[in-house]
């Protein structure tokens, strides 16, 4: 039988695997306290994290007839039995096709209509990249966390895995980040924005975000790797673990620490310090004189546009708040692991879902507010079901030079503003149609 090798030594009589109060109960095995109490690096990655298979405590023991695992041989309930065994497989097949097919025709799309590829639809675009970099390359495989009960996929998928997560997870809200900053210079300083703003400048900003994002991904590539636990005296199980035994303890403190604030706190810290400075300046300019038509026009599009932005933003904090959460409890809540109950089994479990639910909102959150992007979709997705959206003969595409740079515009007989005039980037003398 193969024995685990500790993170340091442990007492002469032999060294033993036990588990702490919250493992033993998620993993309905007995659990036995005595011994010298050892915390190894908990078994909390970005995908493994909300698996019910994570060991959180290694203890060593001092009895030397705990070595063969014999205090494991009751009580322990196979995956067949347990509930998440099927509804967590169900919904991650659901992340998969919406978020494929979502992201995929947003691609489509913006790559078929020249008069989308402005500034904010090209960081759109990055989160849509990013999202199936996670939904092809990690969905499928951590989706069978809950329905096996070891690791299938080897050490190159266990490393592959945890970087395109960590990825993604950058990409999303780096990209957010740019969007912000992006609606808040074309509300408060249009004409700034206008001279500014190239597609060159955008890519350029949005591959930066990329590098960024994969070179924070870095450690997740670097440690994860695959282990063994011994369950019961002839079982054993293989897990995608972050962090090799030879780190010190107080690293997976500081990893979960700083990736709350590099992740999650400090950018929407920095997107709420931009949407307040543009609700302030949105009420001061209510005030202002001028021509009412077309300032407020100009006001209504931007606010709009600004508002999509913050649905992303909103979706984002919900879908990973879960996840900050429960790591924060956990790794610095001084009896976490005692107190691991059914409750915060099922609130991770949550999290789990929910950090990956984000990769298909998007499209979701872009149908629903944007009149553009919903008749395309239709066009796409529905054509067959007569929801084509805007046919031939109802509109018209133009081209305009001006200082060089190119704009475009569509002329329509409704008065509807939908997402493309909304989104054109345009000086504070022009009116959006």
């Amino acid at each position: 039988m193969t024995s685990l090798t500790p993170s340091a030594p442990g007492p002469e009589v032999g060294q033993v695997l036990n588990l702490s109060p919250g493992i033993s109960q998620h993993l309905h095995l007995p659990l036995t306290t005595d011994g010298p109490l050892m915390r190894e690096p908990d078994v909390i990655s970005s995908t493994m994290m909300w698996s019910t298979m994570s060991p959180e405590n290694l203890t060593l023991d001092e009895s030397e007839s705990l070595l063969n695992g014999t205090n494991f041989t009751t009580g322990y309930i196979p995956w067949s039995q347990r509930p998440e065994t099927y509804f967590v497989p169900t919904i991650f097949a659901l992340i998969f096709v919406v978020g494929v097919i979502g992201n995929g025709t947003l691609i489509v799309i913006f790559v078929r209509n020249p008069t989308l590829r402005n500034v904010p639809n090209t960081y759109i675009i990055s989160l849509a990249l990013g999202d199936l970099l996670v939904l092809f390359f990690t969905v499928p495989f951590v989706s069978t966390i809950y329905t096996l009960e070891s690791w299938p996929y080897g050490e190159f998928e266990c490393k592959f895995s945890e970087f395109v997560r960590d990825i993604s997870v950058g990409v999303t809200v780096f990209t957010l980040t740019a969007l912000s900053a992006d609606r808040y210079l074309a509300i408060v300083s249009p004409v700034r924005k206008a001279v500014g703003s190239t597609g060159g400048r955008t890519v350029r900003i949005a591959v930066t975000i990329w590098v960024l994002a994969l070179v924070l991904a870095l450690p997740a590539v670097t440690f994860s790797h695959v282990r063994e636990f011994w369950v019961t005296e002839d079982k054993s199980i293989h897990i995608c673990f972050p962090f090799p035994e030879y780190l010190p303890l107080w690293y997976p403190k500081a990893n979960v620490i700083l990736k709350a604030l590099v992740y999650y706190l400090l950018p929407l810290l920095v997107i709420g310090t931009f949407y307040l400075l543009m609700a302030l300046h949105l009420l001061a300019a209510s005030d202002m004189p001028g021509e009412p038509g077309v300032f407020h026009k100009q006001i209504r599009t931007r606010r709009k546009v600004a508002k999509v932005v913050l649905c992303f933003v909103l979706i984002f904090a919900v879908c990973f708040l879960p996840n900050h959460v429960f790591l924060v409890w956990f790794y610095f809540y001084p009896n976490a692991s005692q107190q691991f109950n059914d409750f915060w089994l099922y609130f991770r479990i949550t999290g789990f879902c929910l950090g990956f639910l984000n990769s298909c909102f998007n499209p979701i959150a872009l149908y629903c507010v944007s009149g553009t992007f919903r008749k395309q979709y239709n066009r796409h997705l529905f054509c067959c079901c007569g929801l084509e959206g805007t046919r031939p003969g109802r509109g018209s595409v133009r081209s305009v030079w001006s200082n060089g740079s190119r704009y475009h515009s569509t002329v329509r007989a409704t008065d509807n503003i939908t997402l493309t005039t909304m989104m054109r980037e345009r000086s504070p003398t022009k009116t959006n149609i």
